[in-house]
Order: C-alpha cells, then sequence, then structure tokens
C-alpha cells in the first residue's frame, strides 16, 4: 500500500509537469528527429565557432535544446560534406576569443582536409584579442583558403599568457591550512592552496607546455598561410594590430563585413546558391546505418573520470564526466558484438578518480585480450586520470598540443577549524578504531602518524600509476619515473618520450585501428557511447520512478491527446534510428 501511494504522488506530480511542460519538450524533440530539410543543389555552410565548443557531443538526448557545437559532430559533418555535391563552400566565423588548442588542433585537420577536396573556405573574424589560446584561433583561420576581418577590428594575436590564481596568503589570514601530499613535484594542481607563487617545478612546468603549444601553432598558421614561421612570429609579437594593419602584413587576407564574406563565397557557388547553418546540415540527416562489413566501434567520453553510472542531473545539458560503470559497460558491449573488430575511444579528460580510472582501464585491457585492439584519440586533455586509462592500450595518438602525461597523483585536505574558532564555532571529533579513521577531519592537521599512513598510501597508488604506464608503453619503471612526477606534457612532447605512439586526430585514429585488426578497405564505424533514451531524460527530469514515467506516456492516450500520441510515436521512431552507426576522497590522479 505504502509503495502504491508512492508511486501514485510520484505520477500526480509528474502528470502535473508533464502536462505543463513535457509536451513543449517532446514537441521539439518531435520535430529534431523529423527527416531533414530539402538541401539547395548549391549550398554554402555556415560554421559559428563563436559558439560553445565541446569535444563531444552530449549524450543526453535532450542536451540538443543547448547552443553550441562539439569538435566530432563538426568533424563527421565536413567529411559529409566533402562528397556531398550540394555543398559548394564554408564560412567559418571564428570567436574573438581562443580555442583550447587541443581542440583547434583537430579542427585544423578537418578544415584542410575539406579544403583538400577543392571546395573554398574563407575565415571571418571580427575581432582577435588576447583572451585564452588567441593564437590557436588564429591557426584555425590561417587553414581557411581565405582569412577576412571586419575592418577596423582588433588583431591581438601576440603570444600565449596563462594565469593561476594562489591562495595562501588568505588562508593564512583567515586560519586555513591546505593539508596535501603531492607525487611528485610537477603535480601542481593544489600549488594554489599551498604557496603564494610558482614554485620552481611549477614555473618550468608550465612555460614547456605553453611554449610547446606556441611554437606549433605558430608553425602550424606560418605553413598554411606559406609563410617563414620565424618571420610570421617576429610579425605577431610586434603587435596588436588593427585589421588594416593586418592585411599589410599578410597576416590575413581580405577585410569585409561578414555580409561581403557571405556574398563572396555564394557567388562563387554559382547561381541561386543559399547559405545554410551547418548545424542544421550536421543534424539534419538520415540514419547513419551505412553497408556491411567490419566494424570499427566509436566510444567517446569527455569531463573528469568518477566512480558509478550516470545518474541523471540536469537532462538538458550534456554530462561533464565519465562514469567509469558507463564506459566500462560500453567496452564489454564492443567485446561482445561479433562484427566489431577494434575500438576506438575518444577521450577528453584532464583526469579523475584513479579507482574509477584502474575500472576502465580493466575494460581496456579485456577488449585487447578478446582480440579487438583499442585506440585512444586524445582531444584537448589526455592526462593524469585520463593518461591511467589509455596507458595500455594498442595505440595512443594525440594532438600536437594535446596535454597528456601528467603521471602523479595529489590527495589532502582543508583544515578550517582555526578559522571557524574565530567565530565562535568548534570542530570537535570522537571516533573508535585506529586514529586514522578520523585523519580526513577538518578540524585539525594530519598528525604524524596520520600522515606517515596517508603518504605510504600515496605513495602505493603513485607506484600503480607507474607501473601501468611501464607495461602498457614498454618502459622501465625507472625511465617512467624520470618523465612522471605529475608533469604534464604536449602531444609532441609525449610523442618524442613514448608516452604516445603517433601525432594525429580522430580520423588518423581510425586508420591505425584498421590497421592493427588487419581490416583493408572501408570499414564501418558505430558510435557505441553511453547515452539514454529520450523516455529515460524525461524521467530523470520528473524524478519519477520507471513505472511513473511509464506511466505519463500512457497518460498522453488516457487524456487522448492527439498532438502527444503523435510525438510518443515519433519519439519511438527516433529511437530506432538513433541506434545506428555513425559514417565517418582524498585522493585524485586528477
Amino acid at each position: 500500500m505504502k509503495q502504491f501511494l508512492i508511486t501514485a504522488a510520484g505520477v500526480f506530480a509528474g502528470l502535473l509537469i508533464f502536462m505543463i511542460g513535457v509536451p513543449f519538450v517532446l514537441i521539439s524533440m518531435a520535430a529534431s528527429a523529423a527527416g531533414p530539410a530539402p538541401i539547395p543543389a548549391r549550398t554554402v555552410l555556415e560554421l559559428d565557432l563563436r559558439e560553445p565548443l565541446t569535444d563531444q557531443s552530449p549524450q543526453s538526448p535532450l542536451a540538443g535544446f543547448a547552443r553550441g557545437h562539439s569538435v566530432m559532430s563538426i568533424l563527421e559533418g565536413l567529411r559529409r560534406a566533402e562528397k556531398d555535391d550540394r555543398i559548394k563552400g564554408l564560412l567559418i566565423r571564428l570567436p574573438e576569443s581562443g580555442v583550447e588548442p587541443g581542440l583547434a588542433d583537430e579542427l585544423r585537420l578537418g578544415i584542410r582536409h575539406f579544403r583538400a577536396a577543392g571546395k573554398p573556405i574563407v575565415a571571418h573574424s571580427q575581432g582577435l584579442y588576447p583572451s585564452g589560446f588567441i593564437t590557436a584561433t588564429y591557426m584555425m583561420g590561417a587553414a581557411a583558403d581565405e582569412m577576412w576581418m571586419q575592418p577596423g577590428a582588433s588583431f591581438q594575436v601576440t603570444g600565449l599568457a596563462n594565469e593561476d590564481l594562489f591562495f595562501k596568503r588568505a588562508f593564512d589570514k583567515f586560519g586555513v591550512h591546505a593539508d596535501y601530499e603531492q607525487r611528485y613535484e610537477y603535480k601542481n594542481a593544489v600549488n594554489g592552496y599551498l604557496y603564494d607563487d610558482y614554485t620552481p617545478a611549477h614555473r618550468a612546468a608550465e612555460l614547456s607546455w605553453l611554449g610547446s603549444v606556441y611554437d606549433t601553432e605558430i608553425s602550424s598558421a606560418a605553413g598554411d598561410r606559406r609563410l617563414d614561421p620565424t618571420v610570421l612570429k617576429k610579425s605577431l609579437e610586434a603587435g596588436p594590430y588593427l585589421a588594416d594593419d593586418a592585411v599589410g602584413l599578410h597576416l590575413i587576407d581580405h577585410l569585409g563585413q561578414v555580409h561581403e564574406a557571405q556574398t563572396a563565397l555564394l557567388k562563387r557557388a554559382g547561381v541561386g546558391a543559399k547559405m545554410l547553418d551547418f548545424e542544421d546540415y550536421a543534424h539534419g540527416r538520415a540514419p547513419r546505418e551505412v553497408g556491411a562489413g567490419p566494424t570499427v566501434a566509436v566510444i567517446e567520453a569527455e569531463g573528469d573520470i568518477v566512480d558509478g553510472k550516470d545518474q541523471g542531473g540536469n537532462p538538458f545539458r550534456g554530462g561533464s564526466s565519465i562514469y567509469a560503470d558507463d564506459i566500462s559497460d560500453a567496452f564489454y558491449d564492443a567485446i561482445k558484438a561479433k562484427d566489431v573488430r577494434a575500438i576506438v575511444f575518444r577521450l577528453n579528460s584532464p583526469g579523475g578518480s584513479d579507482t574509477a580510472s584502474e575500472e576502465i582501464l580493466a575494460a581496456i585491457r579485456a577488449a585487447k585480450a578478446a582480440g579487438k585492439p583499442v585506440v585512444v584519440s586524445m582531444g584537448a586533455y589526455g592526462a593524469s586520470g585520463g593518461y591511467w586509462v589509455s596507458s595500455e592500450a594498442s595505440a595512443i595518438l594525440a594532438e600536437p598540443s594535446t596535454l597528456t602525461g601528467s603521471i602523479g597523483v595529489f590527495g589532502g585536505k582543508f583544515v578550517v577549524g582555526p578559522a571557524l574558532a574565530k567565530f565562535g564555532v568548534d570542530v570537535r571529533q570522537l571516533g573508535v578504531g585506529s586514529a586514522y579513521a578520523g585523519a580526513f577531519g577538518m578540524g585539525q592537521e594530519f598528525t604524524p602518524a596520520q600522515r606517515a599512513a596517508f603518504a605510504h598510501w600515496m605513495d602505493r597508488i603513485y607506484d600503480n600509476f607507474v607501473a601501468r604506464v611501464a607495461v602498457g608503453r614498454k618502459l622501465s619503471p625507472d625511465r617512467v619515473r624520470e618523465i612522471a612526477k605529475g608533469h604534464v606534457w604536449t602531444g609532441v612532447q609525449a610523442k618524442q618520450l613514448g608516452l604516445v605512439d603517433e601525432i594525429g586526430g580522430f580520423y588518423e585514429a581510425i586508420t591505425k585501428a584498421k590497421t592493427l585488426a588487419n581490416i583493408t578497405g572501408e570499414a564501418r564505424l558505430r558510435r557505441m557511447s553511453p547515452s539514454g533514451s529520450p523516455f529515460g531524460a524525461v524521467q530523470k527530469m520528473l524524478g519519477v520512478s520507471a513505472t511513473s514515467a511509464r506511466t505519463l506516456a500512457a497518460a498522453a492516450w488516457i487524456f487522448a491527446d492527439p498532438r502527444a500520441q503523435g510525438i510518443l510515436d515519433e519519439l519511438a521512431q527516433a529511437r530506432l534510428r538513433s541506434q545506428g552507426a555513425m559514417v565517418l576522497a582524498p585522493t585524485r590522479v586528477h
């Protein structure tokens, strides 16, 4: 009876929300699931990179309502557009600020591949400002056939700078103590809590990867614009300029408003050509099941690596975490799929839990043991826990500016007891068993015995990390310890150190997987990333049980609402279409 009342209450609450808000959501979903609109015979795509950019498309079926692009969907759309005779060109709207270097590297490869197909590309900028990795934005623009800027716009591509916050003096003022252990000196994620300035190791490591990224971007831009890298670097660093000056220095090609750039491309496309938003083209396609034959599974993961399953948060926003259970299940599904010959693991992660990382790594080992090679394709990040999960893959590919390595761990706590005492709040602790049971209490620092036990535990985790890398990369443990210590490396540096196998992007990883699996000719790609159904997302959004969610669906028929009935039918069809394949605690290893 109690369970019945709980379910009934859930159904009633859910029905109220369902009748008010969910119809709008479902109507929108049905519209997006409908067939693609006709594409004119002469079409120029417009890709607006000023919107938020992620490495991968959110897995939530309702996350598509948020604005923004993913690198993976852009790459796939560009590959399709190359072979589409209706697509005659591409206009790229550049952001005013910087783009994460690894993502920019991948997009540059996609731009160059599209350009090699003989279809013109124009990049247009309304200004480039010294915010973030602005040289990466310029590098993407330089990969186009022509780079335009709005007259009078700012061209401030003068270098790279990274700013860090240090809280040590503020903590001292308020009586807060950051009690942390690091393995080792380059594992600087918590340095902002421990010091008031860069340590020598922190400074050296940061300048090292910044310099590597900068050199890569300058070299790439110079190559695409057929300039000497030394000359380009000198010209850029002599800025800032206005767009008018940049034309004279051959840093860009033309001045013009975006409408003028659109008109120029449409003229090249031919009589009757139309502009089409890239997102409408990329997402307005038919089911992606193509052909038969040997399959390469694609598993995507982006964010911090955490334990457990995705229990659902805001269903309209893509997840920002990699859930170990979900990713492991995806690998085991790929292992069981008889037609899957290899797996490409697209990873974009700065790290996370060591136990969650080990769970994913175990699934990768299982795939290799089943005779299915696993190739890791790193995005902007593949560091710390992200490198832990990659370490024993069959092959690792990274972009030139991917931030990887960071083989190290840190852990500890904030001691706020003295700070609270100033306001009359006293922290007291009672416990039974070992004194270590209360080691992570916030009232006081580690005792010497607690610190010794904690430090020993940290050493063991670090040793495990080193062991994984030594086995996976076929390096001696001593060599791994030399290049580890928490040091962050770019993809270029990691390749030289033997931490990655090749420099390349997603499609290069596909080629590598085919080679390792002895696949000749075309391969069928199947996306096997964890994802939920539309009904599951609604269920999580309403916070009701599975039974209640089904009742909500039935309510559409009970209330004889033909609009809701049609939507539910369309959702069922959309779910079938979505199952197709893709065409071309205290411690952290974070």
